[in-house]
């Protein structure tokens, strides 16, 4: 008989706003009537402080730079206006998001435009309004270089670089010009035919795939060593943007982190229970008796996140050559960043409310939120932290449970993990999942079954109330004005 498995818990770092608002329940109660469910809460003061939280590390290295918000992160109007408000930029990957981002008051001068596809529509709105315009490919050079020249402007650009090395090994992209050809590129390629150019060098950008400090370290050297090159040939580089991917932490503790690991093997491995639906290793699978593979999530426990992992790439010291902050003294380069996830740290929740409970044939309990898997869903295996409840107050015992969704898909479970509450939840209990304001809400959602899309409101702190704002599209905002959810929770 396997032996009774005590689920190992992934308790998340959850800002006091949260706890505020699980705690609320008239509150929770007047939101899900006016905007039903899923909702999800931004709470923007905790973008600020994550902002401000950059900018003291480049200051300690005495560094010019500017910090652009990774649009794509999170598609609610509000966090742009809250970027505008900061005074940092907006890194716009698509024509709405452009748009949306001049409408939201963001000063051209701080926008840029990095899509991965640069259709003729996005780079008239990028003419037009003098945007900033991140070169990724030839094709693309000579289209804009026409548009400009039709409305007889000159626009600032920067080309995308690739194909970096570092630890000795070449780092492959899809993105951008490798790092060995584009010098000619960008002094004698990019003119239609030999033509006149109406496009203005000015800098330099790369976004690496996966999380390394060394490599970001090392392809931010040769950035610089490569602008040094071209300033020979008469081409100054006043910015290198170093894109986004930095860490964050989502977990209290590293042994939870690591406890949790231990036990989806020995069940990936049949020494125990299920942890997850269905036994699903989230990465590890076993082959002929033997365990292969690793973890397919999101670091969600780690330690160099933040304005450490910052401090780890200025830090960095790549073969012979000084530190990427030595490097920089004096060569009056602005350093450029672009976080989402990062800089939305501890700024969203998605809450939901329960509509069904079922025990399944395996007599497992199945609780169904009036959501789905597509409103919580990331590149990562599974959201890997516990989630916060709203549960009404019951005698019964503590229950292990499994989230599950609207799609008519079998697949659409919630999370992966198994869940233990402290009962089974009530029909329109609310289930609050932590952190989930970069990449999580929108990412990946769709409109399968003709389901509204959820609702998205910001919280924007004021001294006697919050006001909550309604984004779903992008023509259709309002206001709600409510009181302070801390004195409402302790009235």
């Amino acid at each position: 008989m396997k032996p009774l498995i005590h689920l190992p818990p992934l308790s998340p770092l959850a800002n006091q706003w949260m706890s505020d608002l699980m705690a609320n329940k008239p509150l929770l109660d007047t939101l899900f009537q006016a905007h039903g469910s899923p909702l999800n809460i931004h709470y923007l003061p905790a973008m600020d402080e994550n902002i401000h939280t950059f900018r003291k590390v480049f200051e300690k290295h005495g560094l010019p730079h500017q910090l652009y918000y990774a649009r794509k992160a999170n598609k609610t109007q509000s966090v742009v206006e809250r970027a505008a408000q900061n005074g940092i930029g907006v890194d716009t990957a698509s024509y709405r998001e452009l748009k949306q981002a001049l409408e939201a008051g963001v000063s051209p001068e701080l926008l840029v435009v990095t899509a991965a596809i640069k259709t003729a529509q996005l780079l008239e709105l990028a003419v037009e309004h003098n945007v900033l315009v991140i070169i990724d490919n030839p094709d693309e050079c000579e289209l804009l270089n026409s548009i400009a020249k039709k409305h007889k402007k000159h626009i600032r650009i920067g080309f995308r670089v690739s194909g970096f090395y570092a630890e000795d090994k070449k780092l492959y992209s899809r993105f951008g010009f490798d790092i060995n050809a584009v010098a000619p590129f960008i002094t004698t390629g990019c003119f239609p035919d030999g033509g006149e150019s109406h496009l203005v060098y000015k800098g330099l950008h790369f976004h690496l795939d996966g999380y390394s400090t060394t490599e970001r370290g090392a392809a931010l050297t040769q950035c610089i060593v490569l602008a040094k090159r071209l300033e020979t040939q008469g081409l100054k580089t006043e910015f290198i943007d170093i894109g986004g991917g930095v860490l964050v932490n989502y977990l209290q503790h590293k042994d939870e982190w690591n406890n949790f690991q231990q036990e989806l093997k020995k069940a990936v491995q049949g020494k125990c229970d299920e942890i997850t639906f269905n036994n699903d290793g989230l990465g590890f699978q076993l082959i002929d008796g033997n365990l292969h593979g690793t973890l397919d999530a999101y670091p969600y426990y780690n330690e160099e996140n933040g304005a450490t992992f910052l401090e780890n790439i200025l830090n960095y010291r790549y073969k012979n050559y000084p530190s990427v902050s030595e490097l920089l003294q004096g060569k009056d380069i602005e350093l450029r960043m672009e976080p989402g996830r990062s800089l939305l740290n501890q700024v969203g929740m998605t809450l939901a409310r329960v509509v069904f409970r079922k025990k399944d044939a395996r007599g497992r309990w199945l609780v169904g939120l009036e959501m789905n898997m597509s409103q919580l869903k990331s590149s990562s295996a599974d959201f890997l932290l516990d989630p916060l409840t709203a549960l009404e107050p019951a005698e019964a015992a503590p229950t292990e449970v499994y989230f599950t969704g609207a799609y008519c898909l079998e697949q659409d479970i919630l999370l992966k993990r198994k869940i233990a509450l402290p009962h089974l939840p009530q029909v329109a209990d609310v289930i609050g999942f932590v952190n989930t304001a970069g990449y999580l809400m929108h990412f990946y959602e769709t409109q399968a079954h003709l389901f509204e899309l959820s609702t998205n409101l910001s919280l924007k702190s004021a001294k006697e109330q919050y006001v909550f704002e309604d984004f779903k599209e992008e023509c259709s905002e309002f206001d709600i004005r409510l009181p302070d959810l801390r004195r409402m929770t302790n009235s």
